[in-house]
């Protein structure tokens, strides 16, 4: 059977993720959508999810009972007012794009059925990619663990931190992710798409009911 054949037609995709680009990939014989900046996609299907992370973080969360899950990418914007402190119950800017992707991933994977008692929660991201940029990726880490602990969800595995931009490839079917660590000459080429995609969401007001994701 050739690959044509063997891919088949996509899984259907929900409601309001129409404008994330899937295709199928023979490498790990399945379709897959990917992420970029700002993104989340959610699946109740047999699919993949993927992105490419350098400071940014992607939390991966699915319900491991019926394998409705999906995965988002984000980083905490800092403002010249943005206190040092990330915690996720403040009400800085900075925090509340992060709450605001976290919410939108979980409220959507409960909204087509999980249960928030069979959530299982995966993070990946946060590499430290440029010696001269501040620790972004250690702040997006120390937002995301708080929020966790806030909302009492147990991180199951991570890959965080350290030197490295990632690659995560996520199956929220299965809770099944692989990530490639990236050599160094890829680091500028994704610093260069953070800083337009954190310069993009800074100038973006937060106050209010705005739908940022």
């Amino acid at each position: 059977m050739n690959a044509t054949a063997a891919m088949g037609a996509a899984p259907p995709v929900l409601p309001g993720f129409e404008h994330v680009k899937r295709g199928w990939h023979n490498s790990y014989g399945a379709y897959a959508a990917r992420i970029l900046p700002g993104e989340y996609y959610v699946t109740r299907h047999d699919e993949g999810i993927y992105t490419t992370l350098g400071s940014c973080i992607s939390a991966c969360i699915r319900d491991r009972a019926t394998g409705i899950g999906g995965m988002n990418h984000f980083m905490l914007p800092q403002t010249a007012n943005e206190p040092q402190e990330w915690k996720a119950t403040g009400l800085g800017a900075a925090t509340r794009y992060g709450n605001f992707a976290m919410e939108h991933l979980i409220n959507t994977v409960m909204k087509h059925g999980g249960r928030r008692e069979n959530l299982e929660v995966k993070v990946f991201g946060g590499g430290r990619i440029l010696e001269n940029m501040t620790d972004v990726g250690q702040r997006n880490i120390a937002f995301v663990r708080d929020y966790l602990k806030a909302e009492g969800l147990k991180v199951t595995s991570e890959d965080v931190g350290e030197i490295y931009p990632r690659i995560v490839l996520y199956f929220p079917a299965t809770g099944k992710v692989k990530v490639k660590r990236l050599r160094s000459l890829h680091a500028n080429l994704i610093a260069s798409q953070e800083r337009k995609y954190v310069e993009s969401i800074a100038e973006q007001p937060v106050a209010g009911e705005i739908e940022l994701f």
